[in-house]
This record gives C-alpha cells, structure tokens and sequence, in this order.
C-alpha cells in the first residue's frame, strides 16, 4: 500500500480511486461486449464523492429506499432503478419523481401501485415483477433470498400471468459472491420456470451478487450467460452489483488503543466489528489486515477487538511479525462496501472518517462525525 496511513484520522474509511477505476473499466468491459447495462447497487456502496467517476462508466444506479433513489438522481443523474419487498404509501409519489425503473415485490404490491404508475405525468416509469426462482446456491440462510418462506420475489406457484398488463421487466436475485458458473446454473431454472414470461417482457435483470471484479472471476462463462438471454428472448439485460464496483478498493485504518491480557494478548482498537464492520459478525468472515497473518503464523498473536461494551465485539484472532504497540495503525482490506452504508454508533462510538485518495490530489478527507451526527438521529 502506497498511502500513507499516519496522514489520516483514526479510524478512518479511505477508498483508493485508483482500484475503483480498474473495477470500473472491467464492467465497462462487460457491457462493451454484450450491450448490457450495469447499474450500482447503492445498498452495497453509496458514497456519492465517486458517484462522477462511476457514471463515467455505468448506466446508473439501483436504490432499496426512497432515500437512496434520491440520492442516485441527486449525485449520478442517470438510470435510477429501485425494488423494495413493499412500498411506503407516503413514499410513493416522490419514488416516482425520482426512479426510471419501479420493481414490485407482489401482485399486490404492483395492483395497489399501478394507476398511479399509469397517471404519473412527469415520464414514463417501466415496472417490473421480482421473481423467485427457488433455486440458490448461498449457504448462509440471512443473505439466501430464496430460503423456505423467504418474502422476497413471486414464485411460479403464485405468479399471477393474467396480472401482467403493464409490466415490461421481471427481475430475480438470487447470488451472493458468487462466480458466473452459479449464474449459469440459475439462468437454467429460471429460463425452465419463467421463460414463458420473459418472453413478453423488455427487460430482465438478473440482480446482484455477481462478483465481477474478482481476480478468479469468470467473464466468459457471464458474457456467454447474457447473449443467451439476449439471442433466445431479446430482452435489455440489466446487472445490478454493489460490491464488484467497490471490491477490494477500500481501506478502514485503526489504532491500538490498549492491550490486556487474558489468556492471550487481546488489542483493543478504536474501531469495532459491531459498528463499523457488521458483516464480520453477520456474515461472519474474518478481513485481512496488511502484514498480518493467521493465528501463529508469525511470532505474535493477538485478539482483535472493538471499543464497545458488546462482548462479542471481535474483530478475530491474527499475528504479526513484532508486538503490537499502542498508538499503532492498522489497515483492514476490503473496506469500502457494506461497511460505510451499514456502520453505526452503537454506546455513542464515533464514525470513522471517510477519506479519498487519487493519483492528483493525494488524500482528500471527505467527512468526519462528531456528537452532532450522533445526537441529531436520537430524539
């Protein structure tokens, strides 16, 4: 890592615009090859600073929420998609205003929401079904949208055919992390099960969860995956990943704030797993760290833990080639999405700062919090 660490605040997010550009030019890439169109997962990686750079290259962005759609009309200005499992009544209006693209969950959702779809004077807004295959390969039932009584997306025994006037897309989500030969597989049961319906539709997006940008990633196996969606119904493809846009491309620095000992070495850092990287205890997964090492592989082992009261608020266990010291940085990978959208400060711990680096400018400090962001969200 050529960013000098000791410049930044600690904890602090900072997102290498370098390796977003690289993410960014292989899906350009994709669609280059299949007139596809990739869309940013705001859900995944919403910091709107690189939002210029990122519509250099997307289409637009997909949102969750009312809030998210408009920030992606805000900050992007392109393509605005947005699904949710149900709508907010008082929200609908203003989604309208902002979104190209409305996915509904049910038929109930699309029959309460339609006329006012259909009155809407400002464009025209194409509306999709979210679809459930019941087929996914996630082994982790939390991120499995298809698991037993899952509320998200329409299965075929409750697809309403006779229900379809008006909607023009379907879309299906079924992946997490995952590499093309699982798309491929899915691709088969949902052209078994729906294809009768793709048919007679513009659009098909297939979701998230496509990790892209991965180094094993396989490109072949999705271009191959999208042209026979493409040649057999003659539908647009939209893509809608968060991570492979922000993989591997941001850093969260930390520091030592003390070390205890009970029965090993335990650091306490000024960052936490509950606040400022869920993941790690809901995925759970263990992030690597720059010139560490697994337990034992070098001389020294430490536990890595958080700042909170949470018991359970642990990083993992690593090992470094000299003792830890306080005062020490150290940099976690991979740090850019699912962390800043996700963080949050559980006993009044801080947010980290959020910072930027290009080749330019060199590091650019974009926020820091205080007491007022922690205030302002209690009441």
């Amino acid at each position: 890592m050529d960013i000098d660490v000791s410049a930044l605040p600690s904890p602090c997010y900072i997102v290498d615009e370098r390796l977003i550009l690289r993410n960014l030019e292989i899906l350009h890439s994709v669609q280059q090859r299949t007139g596809c169109r990739i869309l940013l997962a705001l859900k995944g990686f919403s910091m709107y600073s690189v939002f210029p750079l990122v519509g250099k290259y997307l289409k637009g962005v997909t949102a969750s929420s009312l809030f998210e759609a408009k920030l992606g009309y805000e900050e992007m200005g392109k393509e605005v998609h947005i699904y949710a499992p149900a709508y907010v009544e008082e929200d609908f209006e203003d989604i309208l205003t902002y979104c190209d693209h409305v996915t509904f969950n049910s038929f109930a959702q699309w029959n309460r929401f339609k006329d006012r779809v259909k009155h809407h004077q400002t464009k025209k807004i194409s509306c999709g079904i979210r679809i459930n295959p019941e087929y996914s390969e996630i082994e982790t039932p939390i991120y499995n949208p298809c698991y037993k009584h899952s509320r998200l997306g329409v299965t075929l025994s409750n697809f309403q055919p006779e229900e379809l006037e008006g909607i023009e897309g379907l879309h299906f989500h079924t992946m997490c992390e995952q590499n093309s030969d699982t798309l491929e597989r899915t691709i088969k049961v949902v052209d078994q099960k729906f294809g009768q319906f793709i048919k007679t539709m513009k659009w098909l997006n297939l979701g998230g969860g496509h990790h892209i940008t991965r180094p094993d990633y396989d490109i072949e196996t999705l271009v191959r995956s999208i042209q026979f969606l493409q040649d057999k119904y003659g539908v647009t493809i939209y893509l809608e990943p968060g991570e492979a846009v922000a993989l591997n491309t941001g850093f969260l620095v930390a520091s030592v704030l003390d070390i205890v000992d009970n029965g090993m070495k335990i650091a306490i850092l000024d960052t936490s797993a509950a606040c400022h990287m869920p993941d790690v205890l809901e995925m759970p997964y263990r992030p690597n760290i720059i010139d560490a090492g697994k337990p034992g592989e070098y001389p020294n082992t430490y536990r890595l833990g958080g700042p909170t009261c949470l018991a359970g608020d642990v990083i993992g266990d690593y090992s470094f080639k000299k003792p830890l010291k306080i005062g020490e940085r150290l940099v976690f990978c991979d740090m850019a999405h699912y962390t800043m959208v996700k963080n949050n400060m559980f006993n009044g711990v801080n947010l980290p700062s959020i910072a930027l680096f290009n080749e330019e400018q060199g590091i650019k400090i974009i926020r820091q919090f205080g007491y007022g962001d922690f205030k302002t969200r209690l009441s």
